[in-house]
């Protein structure tokens, strides 16, 4: 695996969504949140290289940047979540356009 064809651990990923939701209800402030995913990434990246290498990468320095993305992929992923409730909130709120030309 080390063309990286691959480039994300769902497993890894699940995780740091996962740390990722405990850390946005605790003190922390959110704005680190994607940073402390890309770091978890990396150590479980270095940690499932060492326990399943036939999973992650050949080396361990593939394994922490591929850790890091999936740990990031969680972060992304949650966006693409706010993102698309935003739009569809957004859709069902009336604008002054359509309220005009339904008094038409």
């Amino acid at each position: 695996m080390g063309d990286l064809g691959f480039v994300s651990v769902p497993s890894i990923v699940v995780i740091c969504y996962l740390a990722g939701m405990i850390m946005k209800v605790s003190p922390l402030d959110s704005r680190f949140i994607p940073c402390m995913c890309g770091l978890l990434g990396g150590i479980l990246g270095v940690i499932a290289f060492f326990f399943i290498p036939e999973i992650i990468a050949e080396d361990a320095l593939t394994s922490v940047a591929m850790g890091i993305v999936s740990g990031l992929a969680a972060t992304g992923a949650h966006q693409v979540g706010v993102q698309l409730s935003e739009n569809k909130k957004k859709e069902d709120i009336p604008t002054q356009n359509d309220i005009s030309s339904k008094s038409n």
